[in-house]
Parts: structure tokens; C-alpha cells; sequence
């Protein structure tokens, strides 16, 4: 794994909406085709997104961005009790460390509000991720979304104070 040379991570703005909506649906789409059929990928991420819908679901949580220059590298998006919603990497950016740097510094401030416990609700692909970040398997789930079914897993991490 490379990492990338000149990583900023800071706060997610409005006109971040439309990039962070792109980098979703191409990683979805380019990152997952191996563990999910096209039925699935479209399912779970439309080449038409709503950017309405998406601009609620954003301002209901925290979410970081990480940029390399001018590039937006990935998200994450996180809940003030510990949820993590949304982990995504540009294609482009994946396997370098931006999910990792991400995860880490929403990990910090979840600690400093005296959070004591993460919770994800993770794909196929995503939970070798946070299996390496010290979440654990705790129910696997059969959902549907728009049709397709999907395998998730519900996990959680204790966090040391």
C-alpha cells in the first residue's frame, strides 16, 4: 500500500455535495463489481442521484473529507453516537491509506465527545476494513434496497478512553 504524499483531511462543505456524490457512486460502481452484481451496484448507488436527498442525509450527520490537492480523495460520514454511516474512496485514491486516515481522525473526535461505542452497518467489501480497525461482527443482515438483496454485516468497537 502507497500512501499518498500531501493528505487534507477537513469538514465537508456544501459545495463538496455534488463531488462527494460522484466519488460514491464511482466507487460503488468500480471498487465493489467483484462482490456485487450490476443489479446490486445500481440498486445501492444510481448513476442519477438525488442530490437533494443526498444534501438531507449529509447535513443529518458529520462528515470529513480528504483531499490530495486539489483531488477529493474519499468521505466519511458519522453519526455524534458513534454510527458510521458512510466510508468511500475515490478509485483513483483506494488502497492508500484515505480510508484509514479518515476513519482515524473521526475515531479521535467521536473519543473526545465521550463516545464509548462505534456501530457500522457494513457491505461485504467493506468489513475486512473495519475488522482491521478492531470492529466486530456482531449479526449478519439479509436487506433489500430497490429490489436487490444484499448481504450486511452489523458491527461494533469499543472504544478505550
Amino acid at each position: 500500500m502507497s500512501t499518498v504524499k500531501s493528505l487534507t483531511i477537513r469538514k465537508y462543505r456544501i459545495q463538496d455535495l455534488s463531488p462527494v456524490v460522484r466519488l460514491f457512486t464511482d466507487s460503488v460502481h468500480e471498487l465493489t463489481a467483484a462482490a456485487y452484481d450490476e443489479t446490486q451496484r445500481y440498486a445501492w448507488a444510481s448513476r442519477t442521484p438525488n442530490l437533494d436527498t443526498w444534501q438531507q442525509r449529509l447535513d443529518a450527520m458529520e462528515t470529513l473529507v480528504a483531499e490530495e490537492g486539489s483531488a477529493l480523495a474519499g468521505f466519511i460520514s458519522y453519526e455524534p453516537n458513534g454510527t458510521i454511516d458512510l466510508v468511500f474512496t475515490a478509485p483513483n485514491f483506494a488502497r492508500k491509506g484515505i480510508a484509514s486516515a479518515l476513519y482515524n481522525e473521526a475515531e479521535q473526535q467521536l473519543k473526545e465527545r465521550g463516545v464509548q461505542e462505534l456501530h457500522t452497518e457494513s457491505s461485504v467489501v467493506a468489513r475486512p476494513f473495519f475488522e482491521s480497525h478492531g470492529f466486530e461482527v456482531m449479526e449478519e443482515q439479509r436487506v433489500t434496497v430497490r429490489g436487490a438483496q444484499f448481504l450486511r454485516f452489523n458491527m461494533r468497537k469499543q472504544l478505550q478512553a
